[in-house]
């Protein structure tokens, strides 16, 4: 199972919301790229990176993820507003590994299997829900549509992984739902990555037997709750597939 360390972008720094709410932003640091680099010091696997402001429609941090992928030799895995193909290529040409496409992937499914086609493995879907309602436009609007249903239906357009984060959980360090991540993994072939809520090394062990292939993490590592080093080894000791 691969740790994601997150980077979420707003306005050039390094922030987090709670539960998607844009209103509840702590910002950590200034500086995304040194960021990237300690994480790839320390081990990370992937380094996945959220421009927010892209996926608000508010602006874009293109220039400082294209930095943050050109700083390290570790793959980064960048969403957030990736919503047509001159988006998702810009991305990819600026040395992003993997590029997830979530409100597009909902309204535009071929969209997902044009840049698949295109660009193997490096296409993600990702489906943010809150209570099992897939929410789109940065998480503000709801789709009406069911995350399992989605799961179901997205499987066919080629994407390389779906990304599940848990709105709700996102930011409360309260732990993962991990039966409900244990049914997308079993409505899927594909590789599932599992995002929202994570707040210690136990909800990382918790998440074996589950069958998700990685996690992202982001406010746990920025509060101290624990290292890279110890979440990579925590996750190591857990069954897992690699993406």
């Amino acid at each position: 199972m691969d740790l994601y360390p997150a980077i979420d972008l707003r306005g050039g720094r390094v922030v987090n919301l709670v539960q998607g709410d844009f209103g509840r932003e702590t910002a950590y640091r200034d500086d995304p790229v040194a960021v990237a680099k300690e994480y790839e010091a320390a081990g990370a696997p992937w380094i996945h990176v959220v421009d927010l402001d892209a996926a608000r429609s508010t602006g874009h941090n293109r220039e400082l993820v294209a930095s943050i992928a050109a700083s390290v030799q570790t793959p980064v895995q960048c969403g957030g507003g990736v919503r047509d193909d001159a988006a998702a290529e810009a991305l990819l040409d600026a040395g992003v590994r993997r590029v997830v496409i979530g409100t597009a992937a909902v309204e535009d499914p071929d969209l997902v299997g044009r840049l698949g086609a295109r660009h193997p493995g490096r296409v993600a879907v990702g489906l943010d829900h809150r209570d099992g309602e897939v929410r789109v436009r940065g998480w503000v609007e709801g789709s009406g549509a069911r995350l399992l249903d989605l799961v179901t239906a997205l499987a066919a357009t080629g994407a390389a992984a779906v990304v599940v984060t848990d709105i709700g959980r996102d930011g409360m360090l309260a732990g993962t739902d991990v039966d409900g991540l244990r049914a997308v993994v079993r409505t899927t072939h594909l590789p599932v990555i599992a995002s929202g809520g994570v707040g210690s090394l136990d909800d990382l062990r918790a998440l074996g037997g589950t069958g998700v292939s990685g996690v992202i993490v982001g406010r746990a590592l920025y509060e101290g709750a624990f290292t890279v080093q110890e979440a990579v080894a925590a996750l190591r000791s857990v069954d897992g597939r690699s993406v």
